[in-house]
Formats: C-alpha cells, structure tokens, sequence
C-alpha cells in the first residue's frame, strides 16, 4: 500500500505541476494538431490507401508528440536538484518510476482523446463507433510507449542533447508496440475484426517492459 500511495503522490505532483503551468501540454497538443493539418494536405481523405494508412499516420503523431511530454519528464526536476532530493528521500525508485509513468500515460491519453475527433474531420474516418473497442488499444499502446520512454527520459536526464536523443533511444525498442497498435488501429477504423495475435503482442510488450522499469530504474537514476 505505501508503495502505490507513493506512486500516486508523484503522479498528482506532476499532474499539479503541468496544470499550472500547461507548458507540455500545450506544445505537444499543438505540434499534433499542426502535423494532422499537415498530413491532411498530403493525402486524400476519401481516398481508399488514406484508410489502409490511418492507423499509421495517427500512431506517428502520438509517437512524436509523446516523445515532446516524455523528454520533460525527469528534466523539470533537474531544477533547484529536485531529482537528487527525490532519490535521496523515503519514495523507492520503482514507486517513482511508476507515478512518473501514470503522469506520462494521462498526459498523452488526453492528448489522443483531442486529436481524435480532429483526425476523424480531417481524413474522414468514424471513429466514434468504435471508441470502446479503440480505447484499450490507445491505452495498452500509450503505456508501452511510456513505460520505454519514462526510463530512457531518466536515463537522459543529464545529458545535454537529451532531445535528440530520447527518440533515438525509444523508438527502436518502442518497434513491437507500435506496430502492433498500427495493425489494431487500422483494422477498427476499416471495420475489421481484431487479430488477437497483435492484442497480445501489445499485452506482452507492456508486462515484460513495465517489470524490467520497476527491477532497473534504481539502478538507472543512482547508477
């Protein structure tokens, strides 16, 4: 109990830390809005390879704009050494990395949950219809995405061209979990059925990475 207790007080911290200031937000909601713009010119919304590509296209916009809110994850307590006085207080590592990872998570949930009814204006895509089945697809594959981007966000934490290089390290292993909710994603939007094979696919990523976070993070942030 006193391990989520901790884990849930990181993540209304940081929740609390962003609403006031709204900065991570605000930039990653409109770096995805300005790339879905910028897609739609690109490609013909009525057209029949736009639909085979919707999951795709709409996965590599979460993926960049989450990369945005990841890369802040750790650098805004690197301020005045908040990092260190939290490594060196009574929260474990693992309950950190955790309530990092739920903060990361909900941000980037809210983020998709605004871009997608812009995505379904813009390239003509129902998705309204399918939200329920969406839902845990845009859950299961933001917590990979996060799970992988919260340890190299910690990993990076010093390192002066840490923009640069949280992508370089997150996407190559992100791989499996993002394919797998591109496969998902477009089968909901052309209404067909779920290929299970990628469900699990996408179950196993998160449950093999989220216990590899929790057993390695001490040693990533103290080395």
């Amino acid at each position: 109990m006193g391990f989520l207790r901790s884990a849930l007080a990181i993540t209304v911290k940081d929740l609390r830390v962003e609403l006031r200031s709204k900065e991570v937000i605000n930039a990653a909601l409109s770096f995805a809005l300005v790339i879905l713009l910028l897609f739609s010119f690109t490609f013909d919304p009525t057209g029949e390879e736009t639909r085979a590509m919707s999951g795709g296209l709409l996965w590599l916009v979460f993926s960049f704009a989450g990369v945005l809110v990841l890369n802040r994850s750790f650098a805004r307590e690197t301020v005045n050494d908040c990092l260190d006085g939290l490594i060196a207080s009574p929260v474990s590592g693992a309950a950190l990395f955790l309530g990092k990872v739920l903060v990361n998570t909900l941000l980037l949930l809210l983020l998709e949950l605004v871009c997608l009814p812009v995505f379904g204006v813009f390239y003509n895509v129902p998705w309204l219809g399918i939200f329920g089945q969406l839902l845990p697809v845009l859950v299961l594959g933001t917590w990979g995405l996060t799970v992988i981007g919260t340890v190299f966000s910690a990993l990076t934490v010093n390192v002066n061209l840490r923009e640069l290089m949280l992508p370089l390290l997150v996407f190559p292993i992100t791989v499996p979990a993002l394919m797998a909710s591109v496969q998902l994603t477009t089968l909901l939007f052309n209404g067909q059925p779920v290929e299970m094979l990628w469900f699990r696919v996408l179950v196993g990523f998160d449950l093999i990475f989220t216990l590899l976070g929790l057993a390695l993070v001490e040693l990533v942030l103290v080395g």
